[in-house]
């Protein structure tokens, strides 16, 4: 192929994802048309894998270019329409009100009366404007219209650890009045686009393929749940990338540079916290770990400190009862543990999970690269995804960066299924069935190509090979 013309192909096929993302989000489905919405998230998935495809003919000079114009095109797609699967950026801006208002984030919930002066129409809806899919109903005096909230949950407090919370408070105060969901949009967006710069920087440091970034830069999970549902993940993707970029370095410094940056990432969104054995990868001595533990474990802890001196309550909100709700202590219900389900007892599903875990981690540990903790890292993270089966989609935001570091691409199986847990699940009207087969096909996926990648041992110059 003519290197003048290699990247038409990709502009192309990024030219048409883009269409395509675009029309998904703007497609307002996810209530009244779930099948619908499944499809056009097909689409974008497969041409975003055509989009890979036609990238690896592109000379290396080109490549970085065209990686960031992807990316600025993808991550724009996000802003065309208001969040479409997700309100949880409406809590966000409310926690970021009530900040600015002197108030603990922590200490009510958005349906109580003591911060109800902060109330607007946008957020807290009346009369005919509750009729809504996304509404929830709250208290208001006897003979006044309804009276309701965009915000899910409106009876619990805040779940959000305090990296998150500050990012909730500059975004609010950063924002002009009357800018509704906008500058959440744009924040993710901007955070989006800084993933995919620190992909790009660790991979030229490391020495590795660039075309890697568009993994994440073009991935359809980030416009749809980083940039338009706003989702909060973003921003401990980006410390959870940066961490493990400098801990990938041989100096002290830059490793507790990089523990620094973990431990915000988990202060962020706890989930990043299962990096953590990648980032010890190969690590022999209690000193090597420390460096990069202790920054971790100090930054996390020393970030509740203001919230919990202005706090009454418990500065770890709706935590416990978001665990026990999403059924990860109870294994008889819901979409979780479907493949261990499968072949387990319910009740033995926890506890397998746990050891399995262990013992990635052990074997992370003990065998991983220090010089590339993301590989242990995406092993640990992908099989978790596999055996929780999560049902929230934007929970694999975080794998899909790590699949861009490490260069599997068999992983983006797993944010596919959990699309379709959380979107197609609603057609069959049992995410549980669904989860248990994209779950499935995801794990199958990695078994497979893993099987293929594995070097062949060469049979000895006059050995005689085994008989099959």
């Amino acid at each position: 192929m003519n290197p003048r013309t290699a990247p038409a192909l990709p502009a192309l096929t990024l030219s048409a994802l883009v269409a395509s993302l675009g029309c998904a989000i703007r497609y307002d489905g996810y209530v009244t048309d779930p099948a619908a919405l499944s499809w056009w998230y097909a689409g974008c998935w497969v041409l975003f894998a055509g989009a890979l495809l036609a990238l690896r003919r592109v000379p290396a000079r080109r490549v970085v270019p065209l990686v960031l114009a992807g990316a600025l095109a993808v991550a724009a797609t996000g802003l065309v329409a208001a969040p479409r699967t997700s309100t949880d950026s409406y809590r966000y801006a409310w926690d970021g009100r009530v900040q600015a208002a002197g108030i603990s984030p922590y200490d009510h919930a958005p349906r109580d009366a003591e911060p109800a002066r902060l109330r607007d129409p946008w957020l807290f809806p009346t009369g005919a404007a509750c009729a809504g899919p996304d509404r929830a109903a709250i208290p208001h005096p006897a003979g006044t219209p309804a009276h309701c909230t965009r915000i899910n949950r409106p009876a619990v407090h805040t779940i959000y650890p305090p990296v998150a919370e500050a990012y909730f408070l500059v975004v609010d105060l950063l924002s002009p009045e009357g800018a509704r969901h906008k500058p959440l949009q744009i924040g993710a967006g901007l955070l989006s686009l800084g993933v995919t710069g620190a992909l790009l920087l660790i991979l030229r440091r490391r020495g590795g393929d660039p075309r890697q970034a568009a993994y994440w830069a073009w991935c359809p999970a980030v416009p749809v749940e980083a940039v338009n549902n706003a989702h909060v993940d973003v921003l401990g993707v980006l410390l959870a990338v940066a961490g493990l970029g400098l801990v990938a370095a041989r100096e002290p410094g830059r490793r507790a540079a990089g523990g620094l940056l973990l431990g915000a990432a988990v202060a962020t969104k706890l989930m990043p916290a299962i990096v953590l054995p990648g980032a010890l990868a190969g690590v022999r001595r209690v000193r090597d770990a420390a460096v990069v533990l202790l920054p971790a474990a100090a930054f996390a802890a020393l970030a509740y400190v203001p919230y919990v001196l202005l706090s009454r309550g418990s500065v770890f909100g709706y935590l416990g009862g978001y665990v026990e709700e999403e059924g990860y202590e109870d294994a008889s219900s819901g979409s979780r543990y479907v493949l261990l389900r499968l072949v387990l007892p319910d009740d033995w599903a926890l506890p397998v999970l746990l050891v399995v875990l262990a013992g990635l981690c052990l074997y992370v540990l003990r065998r991983g690269d220090p010089r590339r903790p993301w590989s242990g890292a995406l092993l640990v993270t992908g099989w978790a995804f596999v055996l929780l089966t999560p049902g929230y989609s934007w929970y694999a935001l975080l794998l899909v960066a790590l699949v861009a570091l490490d260069g599997r691409w068999e992983w983006l199986g797993v944010p596919v299924a959990g699309a379709a847990v959380y979107v197609t699940g609603q057609v069959f009207g049992s995410r549980e069935t669904v989860g248990g087969l994209a779950y499935g096909l995801a794990a199958l996926l990695v078994v497979t190509v893993t099987a293929l990648r594995r070097p062949r041992t060469p049979t000895p110059t006059g050995a005689t090979a085994p008989a099959v």
